[in-house]
C-alpha cells in the first residue's frame, strides 16, 4: 500500500469526511545516480554555506524568500502550517460541475483519498453515491507543498480520487500556434473519421500499452551485467522524401486498422480518383460535342454551298432544283 501523503479531511457544506491521502500512480522507470567514469566513484551533491564555507546538515535548513539582494525573510515550516486558510487543514469542495466542462489541459496528478477510520466510512459513502448519482464532479481547492490549488473530485471503483489541477490563469493561451488556414476536403475528413473508427476501442488494456523504453533500458542493463551484447536496435524506415498523398496515406492507414481489428480490408477507388476520371469523361464528351459541331458546321456550309449553285442553274434547267435539295436534307 502506497505512504500517506497528508491527511486532513473533505469539507462537504457541514458534512467533515476525515480521510488521508494516498498516491494512485506508481513510478516504474529506471532512474540512475551520478558516478566518476574513472573510478565509478559515487558523485554526490552537497549543500555548503556560502559564509562559512562547510556542509551544513538537513535539519540546519529552512525556507527564505529574497526581497533583494541584501534582505532576505525567513519562512519557518511552523509558520505555514499555521497559515489562515481553511484549506491548510482541509479540501474544501467548492462547487458541482459536469465531468466534460473540464479542460483536460488542468488535469494533473491524482491522489486516493482513503477515509480515515469507521467514522468517517458514512459521511464518505455518502460523498461517493452522491457524486455517482449526480454524474458530476467536485471542484476543491486544498493547500499543499506551501501553496494553494485547485482539485478535481470523482469517483473511481467506489473510491474518491482528488486530481491535482492548474488554476486558469496557468494555463497558456494557443491561439498563436494554430496554423494559417488551409483548404481540407470533405472526403479527406471523411476518411480520417473512418480512420478514428478503426483505431477506436473500450480500454486502454493490451501489450502496446507498456513502457517499451525502460523494458528496452532493462534489457541493455541486464546484457552489460552478464557481459553479452547489447541488443541491436531496429533500423528506421528509410524516408523517400517525397511529399505523401494525404487520401493514399489516410486509406492505407484505414486498411491497416481493419487488418488489425479482424475486419475486410479492401481499399475501394479513392473518391478523388474517381472524380478524376470523371472529369475525364466530361473532357472526352466535350471533345465528341465539339466535334459533332464542327462537322455540322461542315455540313451545313457544303448544304448552304450546294444550294445556291443550284439556284443559279435553276434558271436555266428548273427540273434540276429537286435534286439539288438532297444534301441539305442528308446533313
Amino acid at each position: 500500500m502506497p505512504r500517506t501523503i497528508w491527511s486532513g479531511a473533505i469539507s462537504f457544506g457541514l458534512v467533515t469526511v476525515p480521510i488521508h491521502v494516498r498516491s494512485a500512480v506508481e513510478d516504474h522507470s529506471i532512474h540512475f545516480r551520478q558516478y566518476h567514469l574513472k573510478d565509478m566513484s559515487r558523485v554526490r551533491v552537497r549543500k555548503i554555506c556560502e559564509l562559512e564555507d562547510r556542509e551544513v546538515a538537513q535539519d540546519e535548513i529552512g525556507k527564505g524568500y529574497e526581497v533583494s539582494k541584501d534582505q532576505v525573510v525567513a519562512v519557518l515550516d511552523e509558520e505555514l502550517r499555521a497559515l489562515p486558510l481553511p484549506t491548510a487543514k482541509a479540501i474544501e469542495i467548492e462547487t458541482f460541475v459536469p465531468a466534460d466542462s473540464i479542460d483536460p489541459l488542468q488535469i494533473g496528478e491524482g491522489y486516493y483519498l482513503e477515509p480515515d477510520g469507521q467514522i468517517a466510512a458514512k459521511p464518505y459513502t455518502l460523498l461517493r453515491r452522491a457524486l455517482e448519482r449526480s454524474a458530476k464532479v467536485a471542484v476543491a481547492k486544498f493547500a499543499w507543498s506551501g501553496r494553494e490549488r485547485l482539485g478535481l473530485l470523482r469517483v473511481i471503483d467506489q473510491v474518491i480520487v482528488l486530481h491535482a489541477m492548474k488554476w486558469p490563469d496557468e494555463i497558456r493561451d494557443p491561439s498563436s500556434l494554430a496554423p494559417q488556414a488551409v483548404e481540407v476536403d470533405e472526403k479527406e475528413i471523411e476518411q480520417a473519421q473512418a480512420l478514428i473508427d478503426g483505431m477506436t476501442r473500450d480500454d486502454l488494456e493490451g501489450e502496446e500499452f507498456t513502457d517499451r523504453y525502460t523494458d528496452a533500458l532493462a534489457e541493455v542493463i541486464k546484457a552489460k551485467r552478464g557481459g553479452s551484447e547489447l541488443p541491436e536496435s531496429a533500423e528506421p524506415a528509410a524516408q523517400s522524401g517525397q511529399v505523401v498523398d494525404l487520401m493514399a496515406a489516410l486509406q492505407e492507414s484505414v486498411a491497416k486498422a481493419r487488418v488489425a481489428r479482424g475486419e475486410d480490408a479492401t481499399v475501394h477507388e479513392m473518391p478523388r480518383k474517381k472524380a478524376a476520371a470523371g472529369r475525364t469523361a466530361k473532357k472526352t464528351a466535350a471533345k465528341e460535342t465539339a466535334a459533332k459541331k464542327t462537322a455540322k458546321k461542315t455540313a451545313k456550309t457544303a448544304g448552304g454551298t450546294a444550294k445556291k449553285a443550284p439556284a443559279k442553274a435553276a434558271k436555266k434547267a428548273p427540273a434540276k432544283k429537286t435534286a439539288a435539295k438532297k444534301p441539305r436534307r442528308s446533313a
